[in-house]
């Protein structure tokens, strides 16, 4: 009779709405494989909340709670086989780092980390110490994401000359970067890093392929005060609480008494701590990154990618484009916006269907060869966040695969990659010329 393996040991490292995905996993549906046994963060309120959730919700005793100062000391009391890191962006080098020098690997969110230096020292850290980072590209997973890189590798497309990539966050999703920490460009890396990173991961994952150079512009026009003032704007807050002209906008994050997670995590207590306001008005002062840009990549194959984020679109949702040799390849998809620390999920598969006559739909896969009729291609439906590429992602994280032919599984090449074009991208349109990724680190 075999033997059955013993579960292995998590801690989770950042305690904000990203944590809610590996809290709920492992306290419901990977109990038999996996034990979360601790938290750590800077702000104790926070990790409160979640052990309120294990105690209330799921049932299980409170988990031992660690400040940020005493990351070393968990690891050294708990021994984890694994590190969850989802902290603040700018700081996921340190717990990455100091995760695999104390013995663990990491399973870390996008993006890895927001600067070259940084990159180059969980590259180095890693080769170093010979520990596995997998950062969490859930979107690879979804079908429908899933199938694009299969017709591409069927050859039907022929070589891959160009891709266009169009990205739009909508006035609901696209402004809460903007209330949020991510203003800061030192902390999130720009909308470049933070976000883009999901999709220039795509792209490299989709192509095979290795970016080389880079050339952006990009710039804030629609969020920040500045551009408030000159459509006319007068009356300006700080925070949409207790303000009567948050009251009058459509833009402010009013959360009520139902929000238990957003109030649980961002307000009462945790603020008191760490005096950090989650609904910061988008009109603000302040505000560093960008959100209307553009960018040209040349990959190693020779193939260009022009792509584009818009911060402030009506709807939300991405169109890419594949041009071939042999013909061209189109993905629509409409996504539903979300609010980070809600409870709403996004990314459902099929939403649009809800608000939109289906005879007048676009298909979201279409491939018309240079000769002959375009055709509609099917693929699985799933249910979930990211398109269904969030069930996935966590059984391939905590049961792990046995085969994975397409290469789901995304380790340090694959969010260094990612994150490398939209640093590259920060630095041309700092600079207003072509940066290479070569000079960037060395892998």
């Amino acid at each position: 009779m075999q033997k059955k393996s013993a579960k292995k040991k998590y801690v989770l490292v950042g305690t904000g709405s990203r944590a809610s995905m590996y809290v709920n996993a492992l306290m419901r549906d990977y109990t038999d494989v996996g034990e979360l046994s601790a938290f750590c963060d800077s702000n104790q309120a926070r990790m409160d909340y979640w052990n309120s959730v294990v105690t209330e919700e799921y049932k299980k005793k409170a988990l031992p709670t660690f400040m940020a100062d005493e990351f070393e000391r968990m690891i050294n009391k708990i021994k984890p086989d694994k590190v969850i890191v989802t902290t603040i962006d700018r700081t996921h080098h340190t717990y990455i780092c100091k995760a695999m020098e104390l013995g663990c690997d990491v399973i870390t969110e996008k993006p890895l980390t927001v600067d070259a230096e940084k990159c180059q020292q969980i590259i180095d850290t890693s080769k170093r110490t010979g520990k596995n980072v997998t950062v969490t590209f859930n979107y690879r997973y979804s079908p429908r994401n899933t199938k694009i890189k299969e017709v591409i590798n069927s050859g039907v497309l022929g070589d891959l000359t160009s891709i266009h990539f169009e990205w739009l966050l909508s006035t609901v999703h696209g402004a809460d970067y903007f209330r949020r920490w991510h203003r800061n460009k030192n902390n999130s890396g720009g909308l470049m890093v933070h976000k883009a990173t999901h999709h220039f991961d795509l792209v490299n994952w989709w192509t095979g392929s290795f970016p080389e150079t880079v050339f952006a512009m990009g710039d804030l026009f629609f969020y920040g005060k500045e551009n408030a003032e000159k459509r006319g704007v007068r009356e300006f807050y700080y925070r949409a609480k207790g303000s009567k002209i948050a009251a009058k906008d459509p833009f402010a994050l009013h959360v009520t008494a139902k929000d238990k997670r957003l109030k649980g995590l961002y307000f009462d207590k945790a603020e008191k701590e760490d005096h950090y306001f989650r609904d910061q008005s988008v009109f603000g002062d302040g505000i560093s990154i960008e959100d209307n840009m553009g960018v040209m990549v040349r990959y190693r194959n020779k193939a260009i990618m022009t792509y584009s984020l818009n911060a402030h679109s009506p709807w939300e949702g991405y169109r890419v484009c594949f041009n071939g040799t042999k013909g061209r390849l189109e993905f629509n998809v409409v996504e539903t916006p979300y609010v980070s620390g809600g409870y709403a999920d996004f990314n459902q598969p099929g939403m649009h269907e809800l608000d939109c006559d289906k005879e007048t739909m676009v298909p979201e896969i279409i491939f018309q060869p240079h000769w002959g009729k375009p055709q509609v291609i099917d693929y699985e439906k799933a249910a979930g966040g990211h398109g269904g590429g969030d069930k996935r992602l966590l059984d391939h994280l905590f049961r792990g695969a046995k085969v994975d032919p397409l290469g789901h599984a995304a380790g340090c090449e694959d969010g260094a990659k990612s994150i490398l074009i939209g640093i590259a991208a920060n630095k041309s349109m700092k600079t207003g010329l072509p940066v290479e990724i070569k000079t960037l680190v060395n892998f």
